[in-house]
């Protein structure tokens, strides 16, 4: 089969490789239909190389049709149309059962302290091979693929797998009062559908920064009120123009849709380089032991928001030596919540909205359907942000 494969910093390729097959009684197979590229994908692509082996198939948000079944998994059959969530659970450990899939007891890639393994990601998430491909082996698939209708195009129910659950824990835990204000930083797929969840949820005001044109006239379009990092001066004139907006008082959280790729962190970014240039075991090491973000999104947000307010972290961070404003952090009596997203915890939320009347825009949200043929042309367009990029799908 044909699947996109990582052999180098910003090198992507889409080569043949072996068709998966059934491994475990847990297992299925899907034929994939359509596969998100994600802006955790540019991480792999950029940042998290040292952690990446040639051979590396990316991916993680796929749709498709079942083709084979393991024996221990009843609920699925042959011609059933899926969306897979990105992580991989088992869905009856304690973590799991206590709505932390992200934290599967039985998949947690211990060998390296992280969490439950993923699809197309590092070896620090088990190197689990992924669905920018034309098939997709499924491990426990008795718990992760959701069930959705044949009928509507795969848009509809696509961003299941990753996009509508990560901007909906960003949301919720966010913990906006009704008839609050937000601000998200950064307008990309999750950026974008945030605004669109906190608006659904009941925020009263949401504010997007990005610098990007094309986001911030979508953001507007959606009915967000979008500010451009780069009309202002410095951190301080946005800090003042978002507390114009906010009766003086800041916003009563900020999601952090940027992560560690952040802008504006020209130290930190030298060393995320110099990491990146060293042999890969090498800039792993290093990386475990010392490694540092860039960190400008976060800094941000822990400004803009209120005293007693939250900061929602989305995006990926990966740093272990990261420098934190912990005096600020303390006085203001800030809460942080973060991590990767628990999809199965909100898909039954967010399933009921995936009508025809399409309240969260999910049908035209895509601004790119390409050939996976293409991903790694794809892959340098969505990096650069350039022709409008901000979701691109994969149509193998």
């Amino acid at each position: 089969m044909r699947a996109t494969v990582w052999h180098g910093k910003r090198d992507v390729r889409v080569d043949e490789v072996p068709d998966p097959r059934i491994e475990e009684d847990t297992d299925a197979v899907i034929r994939v239909t359509s596969s998100g590229l994600c802006g955790s994908d540019l991480h792999l692509y950029e940042v998290l190389a040292p952690f990446m082996t040639p051979g590396d198939i990316l991916g993680h948000e796929p749709i498709g049709i079942v083709e084979e079944v393991g024996s221990a998994v009843p609920d699925l059959e042959p011609g059933d149309r899926v969306v897979v969530p990105f992580q991989i659970a088992c869905g009856t450990c304690w973590m799991c059962r206590s709505g932390l899939p992200t934290q599967c007891e039985t998949t947690q890639v211990t060998e390296h302290g992280m969490g439950a393994r993923l699809f197309g990601y590092t070896k620090l998430y088990g190197a689990v091979p992924g669905a920018q491909a034309e098939y997709l082996r499924v491990p426990q698939a008795q718990f992760g693929p959701v069930k959705v209708p044949h009928g509507p195009a795969d848009d509809r129910f696509l961003y299941l797998s990753d996009v509508l659950p990560t901007a909906w824990q960003a949301v919720r835990y966010a913990d906006v009062p009704a008839g609050g204000t937000l601000v998200v930083l950064g307008l990309g797929p999750i950026g974008a559908m945030s605004c669109r969840v906190a608006r659904h949820l009941g925020a009263e005001l949401v504010i997007g920064v990005d610098r990007v044109p094309e986001r911030l006239e979508r953001a507007k379009l959606d009915g967000t009120v979008a500010l451009d990092l780069d009309a202002f001066d410095s951190a301080d004139d946005l800090i003042a123009a978002v507390g114009e907006l906010t009766g003086g008082r800041g916003p009563d959280a900020v999601i952090d849709a940027v992560g560690t790729e952040a802008h504006g962190s020209p130290a930190a970014k030298a060393a995320q380089t110099a990491a990146g240039l060293l042999p890969r075991e090498w800039g792993a090491k290093l990386t475990r032991t010392a490694g540092v973000d860039r960190l400008g999104a976060l800094e941000l947000a822990i400004r803009l928001v209120r005293r007693g307010g939250t900061v929602s972290i989305s995006g990926v961070y990966g740093g272990a030596a990261d420098p934190l404003p912990m005096l600020t952090m303390f006085d203001k009596q800030l809460q942080l919540r973060m991590g990767q997203a628990n999809v199965r915890r909100w898909t039954d939320e967010i399933l009921p909205l995936l009508t025809d009347d399409d309240p969260l825009g999910v049908d035209s949200f895509a601004t790119h359907h390409v050939p996976l043929d293409r991903a790694p042309d794809a892959y340098a367009m969505f990096q650069k942000k350039e022709d409008g990029a901000i979701k691109v799908v994969f149509q193998p």
